[in-house]
């Protein structure tokens, strides 16, 4: 049970980034970075799949209630997540490069359900 494990919003939210980003490398990805933050919002992972850049949106939800992890990825969202991306894009100079964007939405407690989402945009 993660009930009072985590003394802030921040620390569960780091907790689970870390748990989507060891279930991602069992599955061939390479992590790159985490947590990258600009003035558009934050990119929780960049990874890489073979040659293409992975740019993962995490959200865990403890229950079904009020649609559950899967649900969360709004269009504000998706547009912050873009900016972020083309910012990231231009401080590392990355140009003509192949990426796509992934959503790990984490559901429950213990075993936790994982669903990765390739191109969720």
């Amino acid at each position: 049970m993660l009930k009072g494990i985590f003394n802030n919003t921040r620390e569960k939210g780091s907790y689970f980034e870390e748990v989507a980003e060891r279930y991602l490398q069992k599955q061939g990805l390479t992590p790159i970075a985490r947590n990258y933050l600009c003035r558009h919002g934050e990119i929780d992972l960049i990874m890489k799949d073979a040659r293409t850049w992975v740019f993962v949106e995490v959200k865990y939800r403890k229950s079904l209630k009020f649609g559950g992890a899967l649900n969360t990825l709004s269009q504000q969202k998706q547009q912050r997540l873009r900016r972020s991306i083309y910012q990231y894009m231009q401080d590392f100079t990355l140009h003509n490069v192949a990426l796509r964007v992934d959503f790990v939405a984490i559901q429950g407690h213990s075993p936790h359900a994982i669903h990765w989402i390739k191109n969720v945009f």
